[in-house]
C-alpha cells in the first residue's frame, strides 16, 4: 500500500501459509485438556499446534452461572472432550498457538455481524452526526438474535447498502451453522478470503487512487468482489498488463527499493539522522540518533527537530514493518519539558492513522518511550526470511577450537 510514492503497508501471503494465516476463520474444535491455573484450554482445531483460549474469551450465560455458586472458573464451563465453535483472533507465533475466541463475528464490507449476541455498536472514528443516522438505520436492519457493530467505512453507506449487507452476513452465518451441525471436531467451518480481496475489504475507500494488479486471475476475482459491494470504485481496479509495460509493478512504482530498506537495521532520518531497529523475543527497541544532523542554533533545537522527524518515521516503521508486542524507544534526551511533551504528541498523532490498536506510555524518568501494539501475525522480517540454520538466530558462531 502507498501513499503518494511511500510504502505505508506490506502484506504476504503464501500457499504454505494456510496452516499460520488463520486469523478470522472459524472452526469447530475439540477441548484436548484445561488448565485451571492458567485459566486457559488447549483447543485441537486441526492445525499442527493446539490453540489457546483463555478465561476472558470464553462465552457463556452469565446469568446461568451466577445461579450455581462457584461455577465461574474455566474447568467449570469446558472439559475435555467438549466441541465448541470458536475463531482464531491471532496467527499462530513461533512456538506460540494460535489465539481463540467463542464471540464469532463476521466482518462484511459496512458491520461486522455477531451471531447470536447482544452486541451493538458504531465505531468511534465516525463523527456524532453519523452515528446518529447510522444508528436509526440499524434499528431497521438488526437481524433479530444477532448483534452488530457498524464499521468506520460504513460512513456515507445508505440504509440499502447496509441492509444487503447484513443480509449477506446472515446468510454466512446459517451456512457456518449447517456445517457445525454436519462435521466432526477438529473441522474449519469458514475461512477469511484471499489476502487481496481481504484488505480490499478492509482498505478500500474513495481515498484511494487505483488498484494496481499483476495476475489476470486475481485481477477477474477483485474487481468481481469490488463490482459487487462497491460498484462505484470498480474502475479504480486496473489490470497491470505485464506484455505492456517495460518495468515490473514493484519496480515501476519502487516497492522493492523501499522494501530493502525496511528490512535494514538502520533507517536514515531527512536531516541526516537515524533510527537503529533491533528485534528480540520479548521486546523490539528503537534507538534515535542525532548521526549527521548537526543543526544550526542550538542544541536543544538540534535534538527537539530530530526527535520530531524520528516519532514522525517510527510510526510509519512500525506499520510497515507490521512490529508487534512491546516497544521500547530511546529519543535523544530532551532538557525542556515542552519539547518531550510535544514529541510526544506528534508520536500519537502519527500513530492515530496506524488502525492496529497502539497505546503510548509518557516519557520514562530514564527518557524511555515504553508502548504496545496488537500483535496479530508475524512481522514484515519474519515473513520475508528464513532463520539461520547454523546459528539458529543469535547471529554468532562458536568455533570448536575456542571452547
Amino acid at each position: 500500500m502507498l501513499e503518494g510514492r511511500a510504502l505505508i503497508e506490506h502484506f504476504v501471503a503464501r500457499p504454505q501459509d494456510d496452516a499460520n494465516q488463520i486469523v478470522g476463520n472459524i472452526y469447530r474444535g475439540r477441548v484436548k485438556n484445561v488448565l485451571p491455573g492458567m485459566e486457559a484450554a488447549f483447543v485441537d482445531i486441526g492445525t499442527p499446534k493446539n490453540a489457546v483460549l483463555y478465561w476472558g474469551d470464553v462465552s457463556y450465560d452469565r446469568d446461568d452461572v451466577e445461579r450455581q455458586a462457584g461455577a465461574d472458573r474455566i474447568e467449570h464451563l469446558l472439559r475435555p472432550g467438549q466441541t465448541i465453535v470458536c475463531q482464531v483472533t491471532k496467527n499462530p507465533i513461533g512456538l506460540k498457538g494460535a489465539r481463540l475466541t467463542q464471540e464469532v463475528s463476521i466482518p462484511g464490507r459496512f458491520v461486522v455481524l455477531v451471531p447470536e449476541s447482544a452486541t451493538y455498536g458504531i465505531s468511534r472514528r465516525l463523527d456524532d452526526n453519523e452515528r446518529r443516522r447510522l444508528r436509526r438505520i440499524l434499528d431497521d436492519v438488526r437481524p433479530e438474535g444477532h448483534g452488530l457493530i457498524v464499521r468506520t467505512a460504513a460512513a456515507g453507506a445508505s440504509a440499502e447498502d447496509l441492509r444487503r449487507d447484513v443480509e449477506m452476513l446472515v446468510g454466512r452465518w446459517r451456512e457456518i451453522d449447517e456445517r457445525t451441525r454436519k462435521l466432526a471436531a477438529p473441522a474449519l467451518l469458514y475461512s477469511e478470503p484471499h489476502m487481496a480481496v481481504r484488505i480490499i475489504r478492509e482498505e478500500l475507500t474513495d481515498e484511494h487512487r487505483s488498484v494496481l494488479i499483476d495476475d489476470p486471475e486475481l485481477f477477474v476475482i477483485v474487481r468481481d468482489y469490488v463490482s459487487q459491494f462497491n460498484p462505484e470504485l470498480a474502475e479504480r481496479v486496473e489490470l497491470y498488463d505485464l506484455s505492456n509495460e517495460a518495468l515490473p509493478l514493484f519496480e515501476r512504482h519502487h516497492v522493492h527499493e523501499q522494501l530493502h530498506k525496511a528490512l535494514d537495521r538502520k533507517v536514515w532520518l531527512p536531516s541526516g539522522g537515524s533510527l537503529i531497529i533491533e528485534r528480540t523475543e520479548a521486546l523490539t527497541v528503537i534507538d534515535v540518533n542525532t548521526g549527521k544532523n548537526v543543526g544550526s542554533s542550538s542544541l536543544e533545537e538540534t535534538v527537539f527537530e530530530n526527535n520530531l522527524e524520528a516519532a514522525e518515521e517510527i510510526a510509519r516503521q512500525l506499520r510497515l514493518r507490521d512490529i508487534g508486542g512491546i516497544i521500547v524507544i530511546d529519543f535523544v534526551d530532551m532538557e525542556i519539558k515542552a519539547n518531550r511533551t510535544s514529541v510526544l504528541a506528534a508520536f500519537k498523532a502519527a500513530l492515530a492513522r496506524d488502525k492496529t490498536p497502539t497505546q503510548v506510555y509518557e516519557i520514562s524518568e530514564l527518557g524511555l518511550v515504553e508502548m504496545t501494539r496488537k500483535r496479530v501475525g508475524e512481522g514484515l522480517v519474519e515473513a520475508l526470511s528464513e532463520t539461520c540454520p547454523t546459528c539458529a538466530g543469535r547471529g554468532i558462531i562458536f568455533p570448536d577450537q575456542d571452547l
